[in-house]
């Protein structure tokens, strides 16, 4: 009886000892960029006297549970070496190999607490750094940028599609726009170019404005000039067209994928690929927070893969360091893929999800050979 309840208490025992450890670590990696990030906005606040310490201290606070969201694989990770080496050099380790328990059934508590922190970040922690991220970009544009009403796109021309059938049914519209901005609930923009299709993609008019806007589900082209095949250019003075597009998609189009909640990401996604607009960082970062769990739990398997080696063995200095770059190492492979993803030479899943399985499969190799020899 004593021997069945032994794991149980052992597998409670490791929990708690990983997860004080590794949260601890993530809170102290956390404070660490916070208080840079505080520098470095208190330098951008220098150019702005106007600018209180208070507002500073919230934007700075507001980035927190970005930057905790961002650090917690490696958070674990050197948690994960610092509980593990511990446990090692204290031989309750050895005690436990000694009693019969695998390297699998001491490390299942470890790699299940890393698992549901995970997923507690991805579903409680991503909501709320969405929402306190957004509020930073904000406060950010109204007091280090001086600019409180205009939110400029990523790029400066955007292609739109609709539906458009006022002169045939099933036609379509393309609307292509040079530098175009959102302020307050209107789309504005310049040099226009309007396309009006019919329902095989054939062109019936097209029409170019100098300027114009959207706004409660109507475009306005301003000055416009129409033109159709075998016909003079004809002004028309203002044109109106009806939309079924609205803000909302555009704003979603605008901003970053990080104020985005993962709850919204998809309807997000949905929205925007209606529009004609590009969802590929969209895609990438809701695989990206797909994949944060299995990847907090792979980080605690290469800890444990470079830091459970008995002490008397020798090398344990070594060992640590090359776990310590394994995991940055890690993390730059997982951002060339990101690159690689957001320019679409790979599949957004992919791209998220590869870094993941390659740390596991150096974490299982690893443990195999500390396991069987």
């Amino acid at each position: 009886m004593e021997k069945a309840g032994f794991p149980y208490l052992l597998s409670k025992y490791v929990f708690l000892r990983f997860f004080l450890t590794g949260c601890t670590l993530v809170l102290a990696l956390t404070s660490l960029i916070s208080l840079f990030d505080f520098i470095d906005l208190l330098r951008r606040a220098a150019s702005h006297p106007n600018v209180a310490i208070s507002s500073i201290l919230e934007i700075a606070g507001l980035h927190i549970p970005y930057y905790a969201l961002y650090v917690l694989p490696f958070g674990l990770l050197l948690g994960g070496i610092i509980c593990f080496s511990r446990l090692a050099r204290s031989s309750e380790l050895v005690v436990a190999r000694a009693a019969g328990i695998s390297v699998w059934q001491f490390l299942a508590s470890p790699v299940l607490c890393s698992f549901l922190l995970g997923i507690f970040f991805t579903t409680a922690i991503t909501p709320l750094s969405s929402y306190m991220y957004r509020k930073a970009e904000r406060l950010d544009k109204i007091l280090l940028q001086n600019n409180s009403h205009k939110i400029g796109l990523k790029q400066d021309s955007l292609w739109l599609w609709q539906k458009d059938n006022s002169l045939t049914p099933s036609g379509s519209a393309i609307i292509h726009l040079e530098k175009p901005y959102i302020e307050g609930e209107h789309l504005k923009a310049s040099n226009i170019t309007l396309f009006r299709l019919d329902s095989h993609a054939h062109l019936l008019l097209r029409i170019e404005a100098p300027k114009g806007d959207m706004f409660a589900a109507l475009w306005h082209f301003e000055n416009a000039v129409s033109f159709q095949p075998s016909h003079q250019p004809q002004n028309l003075g203002l044109v109106t067209l009806a939309s079924t597009l609205d803000i909302e998609r555009i704003r979603n189009h605008a901003a970053r994928a990080d104020t985005i909640s993962i709850w919204a990401l998809p309807r997000a996604i949905h929205l925007l690929s209606q529009s004609g607009f590009s969802t590929i960082q969209l895609k990438l970062h809701f695989q990206s927070l797909l994949a944060l769990p299995f990847l907090a739990g792979t980080m605690t398997l290469i800890s444990a893969g470079f830091s459970m080696r008995p002490s008397r063995r020798g090398g344990i200095a070594r060992l640590l360091s090359i776990g310590i770059l394994t995991g940055f190492a890690l993390f730059a492979v997982s951002k060339i893929a990101e690159q690689l993803g957001k320019s679409g030479a790979l599949p957004p899943i992919f791209a998220a999800w590869a870094p993941t399985a390659a740390g596991l499969c150096i974490a299982t190799a690893l443990l195999l050979f500390m396991e069987d020899g």
